[in-house]
């Protein structure tokens, strides 16, 4: 059976193409799976998995617990607003301690970026990633990819533009690594101060014009603004971004083709997009949060069949 390349999945940027290949041909089966009448399979009955989550998160949280369950793993689950952090206990700290009561895979999400290479390094369990500050957010953007893969037939060739906060987005990032490594091209676009300095550097195109990006691409992912990261105003006002960023029908219906649009979650409704396009059939936002679940089966089954050895 083909493998990973890598032991833990800290970001998209330590994959290789064939590792997003597999992961794709793996979420395949299970989304087979999880749309039979019995959803569970006996894959990892005897692996133990805590899910450290050190910052909010409704989605990611229900997705990888779902998948784990699915998958028959044992779960641990471990909120920080609720534990020893709030006392001053350090991350290495926790996490040992939660080893120590013999756990085989971590998944962590956590506000400061790096923190699963830190932890990867001085802990003997497999890492996924759940987002780390604005750094990556690797299963987000496998689950984007394969969505766009459903919906288009594949990656390869195609148009994809990145809309609002790029700056503090953990999404957008990853989502540019995984995108370029399938040999699609790659927009952002968001006001000038919502995008970071040096982006270009990354290969990606940049476009301050909504209308311009939405008519040169194929399928936009579009943004929340990540107020909770901000600690200046990088806009006048919602209103205001909402005329210049804000999808509506109108916009759409606008447009000389018709465009997938996607969603990271959670939606700020009337703001990055209006209603009608979130609930549209042009939204493959509830698809993508379906394949969130047979991503994160597949990576956590790849992962785990590494640790037997």
């Amino acid at each position: 059976m083909s493998e990973l390349s890598v032991n833990h999945l800290l970001g998209i940027k330590y994959l290789n193409r064939q590792d997003i290949q597999l992961i794709f041909e793996t979420a395949d089966h299970f989304k087979e799976v999880i749309n039979r009448p019995i959803k569970k399979v006996p894959s990892l009955r005897d692996i133990t998995i805590a899910n450290l989550f050190f910052e909010n998160s409704t989605r990611t949280k229900l997705s990888f617990e779902l998948a784990e369950k699915r998958l028959s793993a044992d779960v641990v689950n471990f909120s920080a607003s609720q534990s020893s952090v709030k006392k001053g206990e350090t991350l290495i700290d926790t996490v040992n301690n939660i080893l120590s009561m013999k756990v085989d895979m971590v998944v962590m999400r956590h506000p400061s970026p790096g923190a699963g290479i830190f932890l990867s390094k001085h802990v003997n369990a497999s890492i996924i990633n759940a987002g780390d500050g604005a750094h990556e957010h690797p299963t987000q953007a496998l689950l984007d990819s394969y969505s766009i893969r459903e919906r288009l037939g594949d990656v390869k060739g195609k148009k994809v533009v990145i809309v609002g906060d790029i700056l503090h987005s953990r999404v957008a990032l990853s989502n540019i690594y995984a995108l370029q490594l399938q040999g699609a091209e790659v927009m952002v676009c968001g006001p000038r101060t919502l995008l970071p300095k040096y982006i270009g550097e990354l290969g990606v195109q940049v476009e301050t014009n909504l209308k311009k990006a939405l008519n040169w691409c194929d399928v936009a992912n579009m943004l929340r603004v990540q107020n909770e990261r901000m600690d200046i105003s990088y806009f006048p006002s919602t209103r205001e971004y909402k005329q210049q960023y804000g999808v509506n029908k109108e916009l759409l219906n606008s447009l000389n083709k018709e465009i997938t649009i996607m969603h990271p979650g959670p939606i700020n409704r009337g703001v990055e997009i209006t209603s009608d396009v979130a609930d549209s059939k042009q939204a493959i936002i509830l698809d993508q949060v379906q394949n969130g679940v047979a991503i994160r089966m597949a990576v956590i089954y790849l992962l785990a069949s590494k640790i037997k050895q």
